[in-house]
């Protein structure tokens, strides 16, 4: 067993491993890092302009949640750059908090102080 920081020192909002490394959603901040998991160091940090409320890999594409005010949706983001590629929208009043894939077309995201779990369907490729 490891112990590494957390980034930023915590206000960590959510956390998936892909591409060797864990990555980090910090929900005030507006950030994701990119954290090597044998050093804590951060490798990379992506900017976004919602507070992020998770943080999920599928098939190779990295995607977030998002909480701000009424407003919610789930982003596909490009791991470089941080260029929103994708965006759904939730329903107004809707709450995302955590999110996770099936590892198929759906995404599963908690719905904050509300207790419930929310599916959604993910675009479908090709």
């Amino acid at each position: 067993m490891n112990t590494i920081p957390a980034p930023g020192g915590g206000g960590d909002s959510g956390l998936a491993w892909a591409e060797g490394s864990l990555w980090v959603g910090q929900y005030r901040e507006r950030k994701i890092h990119q954290i090597d998991p044998e050093t804590g160091a951060v490798l990379r940090t992506i900017e976004s302009k919602r507070f992020v409320t998770g943080v999920t890999w599928v098939d190779g594409e990295l995607w977030h949640g998002t909480w701000e005010g009424d407003d919610s949706d789930i982003r596909r983001i490009d791991p470089v750059s941080g260029k929103v590629l994708e965006q759904l929208d939730l329903p107004a009043g809707t709450m995302v908090s955590g999110l996770e894939s099936d590892g198929g077309d759906r995404f599963y995201c908690g719905g904050g102080d509300r207790g419930n779990v929310r599916a959604v369907r993910r675009p479908r490729r090709g």
